[in-house]
């Protein structure tokens, strides 16, 4: 199936797949309420344009949230620096507070939420757009332009990427930063001259930029690095070879970090360094502050903090909460259980539950027609197939596999449970291995009938899985497969950012409009402020001493955390 497709076609194709995602993304965008993450995310990109202080949300970069606020900066709108959240004249953790500053912001200080919302999302839109374009141009260069529209394909109506796409958070904004450090980075392997150094070591800092999950890149170019190395000797021998790729790998991070620690010193300017300090203290507090937090601490202290190591202080805070949190986790429900702590089949089966069906259909052939192609040659020895034929020709997918199997098993071993949106950065690389498979599989059919039931079952593959994504329009936030019971039973898999972030909110403010209901009982997870919406209608839900009659809602997040059976060591109040 090796359909030969020209430049001008391609492009034009490439650009109405882009243009109906773009449709999709921004008609589900509207009709969701602030998700629990964005509450922290809108007010502290806005408080880093305005304000040049970091002094909220500091476990995520600030570039995702510089994007998103940009367009706010022509909206007049009040920040509410004289909050006590915002002063810290309140006793409280700092992550906490970050989330009492955004509730003053979008719903205190005179602001129009719906504004706020809705001009801070474009551009968590643009930016996955440009994420696609990116992955289409990247393809078309590794297979061609039949391959890259497939891919596109498989990216444009990934439900996942539709959901997450459309919110200020930096899940898709890591995947963009990570598959542009993984091409540049392979490209300067390919042929290390100073300008592919340099871009390789601008696009690390703009992937460290995005999201701290950008440091598992570290372990994964070291060792394309060397296995390149070997696969590539000079004529002064492997080693000699191995050591100049690691100098200049040593260059490209040099000028990464270069590039970081004067982003982050604009991010500081306003931040008094005693605030710094003590909430560097606050945040490193959990399970003890060992020696290398110790030295970020002592980076601060006023008499060494500088223009140098303050920054750095700053970015290395952000690295050691994410890694903070990845160790010690969340409260998490998973398939009718709940615990503190990660579940190790969390990630595999939220995969395999999250995802349209018809993606694992195409993985199978795909996969098929990778280990039909290798059968193939296997003539000429299992050692030179896998180590110079295979792996040699194709270096850039060996990487893409190495990557994705690296980074499930993080996911895997880690604790953090809390949702897909975790995974988006194999994304791309399985979309581009799916599609290379397939092209494999048509390339070493010979039989004429056959080729057309593969063609046949392709095709329809494709189109199950685009009508799949097209009938969850526009809710893609809790989109889930058939073999989880689809979208109405899927929270009873997990819930979080997968099922229920918040998004619902507009949709019950409509109900008791609509029903005149006059007082309305609510446990709410997500991001909006119920009282701003609802006034005296509003009353917080007691789970312990819940109303004997009248009107009752429970977020799905809160339920099915309340329902659940709590794993061994668990300690769970009960309430509903």
């Amino acid at each position: 199936m090796d359909v030969k497709i020209s430049n001008s076609f391609a492009y034009a194709f490439a650009a109405a797949l882009l243009g109906i995602m773009f449709f999709l993304a921004f008609f589900s965008m509207q009709q969701n309420a602030l998700t629990f993450d964005e509450l922290a995310h809108i007010p502290a990109g806005y408080s880093y344009l305005t304000q040049q202080d970091y002094r909220l949300n500091p476990e995520h970069p600030p570039l995702a949230k510089d994007i998103a606020a940009l367009p706010l900066l022509f909206l007049d709108l009040n920040f509410p620096i004289d909050n006590e959240n915002w002063t810290q004249e309140v006793e409280a953790p700092p992550w906490w507070m970050q989330f009492n500053v955004g509730n003053a912001f979008l719903y205190k200080a005179g602001n129009d939420p719906l504004s706020i919302i809705f001009f801070s999302r474009l551009p968590m839109i643009l930016l996955t757009l440009v994420l696609g374009a990116f992955l289409f141009l990247w393809t078309r260069k590794l297979l061609g332009n039949g391959a890259a529209l497939g891919v596109l394909a498989l990216f444009a109506f990934s439900p996942s990427f539709l959901a997450h796409g459309t919110l200020v958070a930096t899940d898709v904004a890591s995947t963009l930063g990570i598959l542009l450090a993984t091409y540049y980075w392979i490209e300067f392997l390919k042929q290390p001259t100073k300008t592919k150094i340099v871009k390789a070591g601008i696009a690390l800092a703009f992937a460290f930029l995005l999201k701290f999950s950008a440091v598992l890149l570290l372990p994964f170019f070291a060792i394309i690095t060397i296995v390149y190395a070997f696969l590539h000797p000079e004529s002064s021998g492997k080693f000699q070879t191995a050591a100049k790729y690691i100098g200049f790998s040593i260059v490209a991070g040099a000028l990464a970090l270069a590039i970081i620690t004067p982003i982050y010193q604009l991010h500081i300017t306003n931040y008094p360094v005693e605030r710094q300090l003590r909430d560097t203290i606050a945040d490193l507090q959990p399970g003890g502050v060992v020696a290398y937090e110790e030295a970020v601490i002592w980076m601060i202290d006023p008499p060494v903090g500088g223009l140098v190591l303050r920054p750095f202080a700053q970015f290395a805070r952000g690295i050691l909460m994410a890694t903070q949190r990845g160790q010690f986790g969340n409260t998490v429900f998973f398939q009718g259980d709940i615990k503190a702590g990660g579940f190790w089949q969390y990630f595999p089966l939220i995969y395999f539950y999250k995802v349209p069906l018809a993606l694992h259909g195409l993985l199978l052939l795909a996969i098929f027609g990778i280990f039909w192609s290798i059968k193939r040659q296997w003539y000429r020895g299992t050692k030179e197939i896998f180590l110079t034929w295979w792996l040699k020709k194709h270096f850039a997918y060996a990487a893409f596999s190495l990557f994705i199997g690296g980074y499930l098993l993080v996911g895997i071993l880690g604790n953090l449970n809390i949702g897909i949106r975790h995974l988006l950065p194999i994304f791309p690389f399985l979309y581009i291995l799916i599609v290379w498979g397939l092209k494999e599989l048509f390339a070493h059919i010979h039989n004429r009938h056959l080729k057309y039931v593969t063609t046949g079952a392709v095709i329809g593959l494709f189109m199950w899985y685009i009508a799949s994504s097209l009938a969850a329009f526009p809710n893609y936030i809790p989109y889930y497969n058939e073999l989880a019971g689809g979208t109405k039973n899927g929270y009873q898999i997990a819930v979080d950012s997968n099922y229920d972030w918040g998004q619902d909110f507009y949709k019950l403010r409509d109900f008791v409009e609509e029903n005149n209901i006059e007082q309305l009982h609510l446990d709410y997870f997500g991001g909006e402020d119920p009282q701003f919406w609802l006034g005296d209608k509003y009353i917080k839900l007691d789970p312990f001493n819940p109303p004997s009659s009248g009107w009752v809602a429970v977020s799905l997040n809160q339920l099915q955390g309340g329902l659940a059976r709590p794993v061994a060591g668990f300690d769970q109040p009960t309430g509903y």
